[in-house]
């Protein structure tokens, strides 16, 4: 059965948000408020669109990955919100639908490690949060 990409996104916003907040829970123990702020920030259209970008542009996708991003990205339906372009969100979008794909397909592993690139791309060499969608 084929899903539609944005079913598959659906899935994935929820895979890869809990992984954001796991990451941030598990680095930094504090406030609820603090986490959200900070999860926002590695949640947001913005940012997902830089790393998938930055994912492409390195080959770190395979062919069946790039084509389900593709498909995720050019989905009809997407309307962006005020504080992102229509680019960001489709491309945000189209990475959501390849975590919701790989959670579907039982490629765990894999997610981890595109997680664990993406979590870097917003980072610098001592760890501490670069990324700002102020």
């Amino acid at each position: 059965m084929q899903y539609s990409p944005l079913a598959l996104a659906f899935l994935g916003d929820a895979v890869y948000e809990q992984l954001v907040r796991e990451k941030l829970l598990l680095k930094a123990n504090t406030s609820a408020n603090t986490l959200h702020t900070l999860s926002v920030e590695k949640v947001c259209a913005e940012f997902q669109s830089q790393a998938v970008h930055e994912l492409i542009e390195k080959g770190l996708l395979d062919e069946t990955e790039l084509d389900v991003y593709k498909r995720g990205r050019n989905a009809n339906g997407i309307n962006a919100p005020k504080h992102s372009s229509t680019a960001q969100y489709r491309s945000a979008t189209g990475l959501e639908a390849l975590f919701g794909f790989l959670k579907l397909t039982d490629r765990t592993q894999r997610i981890e490690e595109l997680f664990r690139l993406i979590w870097q791309l917003g980072e610098d060499t001592d760890g501490n949060n670069i990324v700002s969608n102020k």
